[in-house]
């Protein structure tokens, strides 16, 4: 599964700012890494399945995160 380095914002309304996904050292779970663009800007992982899940908020089946403006990753890759 793909996900685009980019703004999302999640459902409940706060923004964030994914930077990629990694991999689990031990799981080998693919996990996406995102920061919190409010507060005091924490850095977050959570499972990638999970972030690209459909969630039921008032009857209507949207995405947990939505992409916002999609943007360039910032790691390279060999």
């Amino acid at each position: 599964m793909q996900l685009q380095p980019g703004l999302y914002r999640h459902y409940k309304g706060p923004e964030y700012r994914v930077f990629g996904v990694a991999q689990h050292s031990e799981t080998q779970e693919q996990q996406v890494v995102y920061q919190a663009l409010y507060g005091d800007f924490g850095l977050w992982v959570r499972p990638l399945e999970m972030f690209c899940e459909r969630v039921e908020v008032d009857g209507k089946n949207v995405p947990r995160f939505a992409l916002i403006q999609a943007e360039s990753t910032l790691f390279n890759r060999p």
